[in-house]
């Protein structure tokens, strides 16, 4: 069975992990799912998620980069690949493989040969000014995420400028807001790859 695999970037406590978690936890019922984290020297993030028990422990796999996290994911994706592979042999049925990168700045981006598609998650908390600073994460990725949308009074952010920076950074691609911690937004991640990675309704 064919499957899809889906990068998920984005800086330091951008809420990464917790998007692959809610994803997981909405998709699991519908979707065979594998998940591969990405850490530098420990495998904190695997740990996290096998703990909210959102899939059996052996669909998760951590991989310790070690040095830069964003070489594991682009120059050399050899470890993140065998992962790929060692999800594949345990569930020949698997449908989608959720790929979170380490923590990195702007200009994570993913080997075409390790994804399918990329999702970019930056957060509100850092700033309106963050979707403008460009960078391949904001302007290729093939969806941007801009979460902790419920923090934008607290830091000034003005969202009708990121939204207005967005669409000038980013062009035709498409780019959501959510508040992952309270569920808003999620649900048009989801059909987004329903649609546009998975290509359910095309033809």
């Amino acid at each position: 069975m064919s499957y899809v695999k889906i990068g998920v970037a984005g800086p330091v406590g951008s809420g990464k992990t917790a998007l692959i978690e809610i994803l997981a936890r909405k998709m699991a019922a519908e979707y065979s799912i594998g998940v591969i984290t990405n850490d530098i020297y420990t495998k904190e993030d695997a740990e996290f998620l096998c703990r909210k028990s959102i899939l059996p422990r052996e669909r998760i796999i951590g991989v310790e980069t070690g040095g830069c996290p964003h070489t594991a994911i682009r120059e050399d994706a050899s470890m993140n690949l065998e992962a790929v592979d060692e999800i594949t042999e345990r569930f020949p049925d698997v449908e989608i493989i959720f790929i979170e990168s380490g923590g990195d700045n702007l200009s994570a981006t993913f080997s075409p040969e390790l994804a399918d598609a990329t999702i970019f998650v930056i957060d509100v908390a850092e700033g309106d000014k963050i979707p403008r600073k460009g960078g391949p994460g904001i302007t290729r990725s093939d969806l941007l995420v801009i979460n902790k949308i419920d923090l934008a009074p607290m830091v000034g952010a003005r969202l009708d400028i990121m939204e207005r920076d967005s669409k000038k950074m980013r062009g035709d691609k498409p780019f959501l807001f959510t508040n992952i911690r309270d569920d808003e937004g999620v649900d048009r991640v989801v059909q987004w790859i329903k649609q546009c990675v998975l290509l359910e309704g095309a033809g």
